[in-house]
């Protein structure tokens, strides 16, 4: 374990004195920073010696619960019917492509072949020309999520000269096959420009359709069902404005549908000349409207604002909608029928993760949706909109005998310190016994209104089959309550986050679920914000704390504009340059709060290519954690230099990194300390 120097650095702000001693720690390729990321990697490697064979035994048994050799469920589009496969020990898929009724493989795109002798390479998106004989991808080769476009020519097999720097991995074709959309990327890795590209030019002709000069504000593009019109979207954390126009018409330019208006947020799909809008302006979780093409912003009600549901996405058909709304912590869909006669899907879990399909415009009576529960593996379905019969066309291959009814899924309720009631999944073996013996593992985020994931992991099976409970926490700061749930955990209502979660752990132990000392938590990116909170607020209630990439030295992050994201995230945690919202900040910033106490044992994961959360807030904090630690346990940092953000690129090998941690929770839930 090395030592890091300490430096005297002040930042002087609303008569503050922000002491930084390991600020030295941002100056990145530096000989005295690699050797200590690296030195401290060695670290890891030393303590968790003894877990060498227990990380193997985890990383095959997560393995052998991929079914390795598969294919995906097709997906019909014109002529042709496109699906991916995956092959025994290679890492990524291969997609392809058959002729209607025909036999004959087409492989357009193997990313095996793309990623060969690239440490890491994450594959962003792909878009088959609308006359099929195009498609084109983006990719990323070192985590920095700065994406190249490429394009490949279909009949030939070979790539043409189009390389697009400096990309997001979004891409939108027009309908004549040879001009698509793209987005660029400004220093920050905001999507600030819009441009057209014309097969055969270079990058320097592309033509700018629109430009955001605001900082606080991300580009998105979308394209309607039928082909006929795309959409530009520029956001920030509360407002949206969005803009119109012809696919079909490569001369066309953008049209706002509604202007800007600060707090506004609506979203904008379309059936053939039909609008249809998600928007918060009558209350916060969204109403739908309609209005026509040639007068966008003439809008009719369809769907009232609820104050109970929130409506989350829209599939649009020629007689009915499909509505994703969030209702009591559950996901619904509603099929709204134009003649009156609307029904509600029903599903067999009691909590379970919905993700709508593609649903190309060929497809005219079907809504195909994925789903997922703890204890029920992806499945995709079709559902007959007029039978209303539900047909499974995939449900993925568990192997490694798994078996879906030796495990229970409970929804509880945890009550916050403000009386709250907080929703708590919770998975475990039948055979628990709610005597406090067991180890418990949960898992929580509460930020930008994500709500936490309740699909299936082959991976946690691992955990569950040791004797863990595994719970996931649902608190204030995602919107799984509904859109008021994010509100009452942002800005300064951000301590909900925080007591929320200590109020899920307090649950799980005072039923008996498991006892403190055999607790542990995770939470990554925001999440890992999250966890260095409830390190300092309660480290006697967690035995054991995960952090992955996470964001922990808030107040230096927010006092840097230069640095990505940091602007945008001013509606999100509060503007430093303001007072008030410096104050309630440094009230819980994880690093500006480190204490003088006994700390759990903390594993930190840094990306060193990250560029949404730098290698050095977890380095700075876990430097500054140690030397304030007065007790016995482990503090770690592990760094992974060929990625960032999102970790390990390929599948097995994001599987070794999981096995890691993994196996840190199970060397200290079984130590007697």
């Amino acid at each position: 374990m090395t030592i890091p120097r300490k430096s005297d650095h002040v930042t002087i702000m609303h008569g503050y004195a922000l002491q930084d001693p390991y600020h030295w720690m941002r100056e990145k390729d530096t000989d005295e920073v690699l050797s200590f990321l690296h030195a401290e990697n060695d670290y890891v490697n030393e303590t968790l010696s003894d877990t060498t064979a227990l990380q193997e035994e985890l990383y095959q048994e997560m393995k052998g619960r991929i079914k390795e050799a598969d294919t995906s469920a097709s997906e019909i589009i014109d002529q042709f019917e496109y699906y991916y496969r995956t092959e025994a020990n290679k890492q990524y898929r291969i997609y392809c492509r058959k002729p209607l009724g025909g036999n004959e493989e087409q492989i357009i795109l193997d990313a095996n072949a793309l990623a060969e002798g690239h440490p890491y390479f994450v594959l962003g998106t792909l878009r088959v020309s609308p006359n099929h004989r195009f498609l084109a991808y983006t990719i990323d080769l070192n985590g920095s999520e700065h994406f190249t476009v490429h394009v490949k020519d279909l009949e030939t097999g070979s790539v043409l000269h189009d390389s697009l720097q400096e990309a997001d991995t979004a891409i939108e074709w027009y309908a004549d096959s040879s001009t698509f959309l793209y987005m660029i990327l400004d220093e920050t890795r905001r999507a600030y420009k819009i441009a057209k590209h014309v097969l055969g030019q270079s990058q320097s002709e592309d033509m700018i359709l629109l430009h955001e000069p605001d900082e606080a504000f991300f580009l998105g593009i979308d394209k309607s069902r039928d082909g006929k019109y795309l959409f530009i979207e520029s956001e920030s954390k509360t407002t949206s404005e969005c803009w119109i126009l012809s696919a079909e018409d490569i001369s066309s330019l953008p049209r706002s549908i509604a202007g800007r208006e600060h707090g506004h947020e609506y979203h904008v799909t379309s059936h053939g000349h039909t609008l249809y809008v998600l928007s918060n302006r009558a209350g916060v979780n969204f109403s739908l409207l309609t209005s026509q093409v040639d007068q966008p912003s003439a809008w009719a009600e369809v769907l009232p604002h609820r104050d109970d549901t929130k409506l989350e996405w829209i599939v649009s058909y020629s007689d009915r909608l499909v509505i994703g709304e969030r209702k009591g912590g559950l996901e619904h869909v509603h099929i709204h029928c134009y003649n009156g006669e609307d029904h509600m899907m029903s599903f067999p879990d009691p909590v379970y993760d919905i993700t709508p399909g593609k649903n190309p415009m060929n497809v005219t009576n079907t809504f195909r949706f994925y789903y997922s529960s703890p204890i029920c593996p992806p499945t995709v379905y079709d559902y007959d909109l007029q039978t209303r019969k539900l047909t499974i066309v995939k449900q993925d291959e568990i192997p490694g005998g798994f078996q879906p009814n030796d495990y229970i899924v409970e929804r509880h309720f945890a009550i916050a310190s403000d009386g709250v009631h907080v929703p708590l999944t919770i998975i475990r073996k039948k055979d628990i016994q709610l005597d406090g013996s067991a180890p418990a593992f949960m898992v929580g985020y509460g930020s930008y209104g994500f709500s936490m994931p309740t699909a299936f992991s082959s991976s946690l099976v691992s955990l569950l089959n040791r004797g863990f409970v595994c719970a996931r926490a649902h608190i204030r700061g995602g919107s799984d309550m509904g859109e008021q749930w994010y509100l009452d955990g942002k800005l300064q209502k951000k301590i909900n986050t925080f007591s929320d979660f200590i109020a899920c752990a307090e649950y799980l132990i005072s039923n008996g679920f498991t006892a403190k000392e055999r607790l542990s938590v995770q939470g990554g990116s925001a999440g890992g914000l999250l966890m260095g909170a409830i390190a300092n607020m309660r480290p006697d209630l967690f035995h054991t704390i995960i952090a992955s990439v996470p964001f922990v030295d808030l107040m230096n992050t927010m006092l840097d504009a230069s640095l990505p994201l940091t602007v945008a995230e001013y509606e999100e945690w509060g503007n430093p340059n303001v007072r008030e919202d410096f104050e309630y900040m440094l009230s819980y910033s994880p690093y500006d709060n480190i204490a003088h106490q006994d700390y759990p044992h903390i594993l930190a994961i840094a990306g060193y290519h990250d560029q949404r959360v730098s290698y050095w807030e977890p380095a700075k904090w876990i430097a500054k954690l140690r030397d304030h630690n007065t007790g016995n346990s482990t503090i770690l940092l592990y760094t992974k230099f060929t990625a960032g953000h999102f970790g390990a690129s390929g599948r097995f090998d994001y599987l070794k990194e999981l096995a890691l941690e993994y196996a840190f929770i199970l060397k200290y839930s079984n130590k007697n300390d």
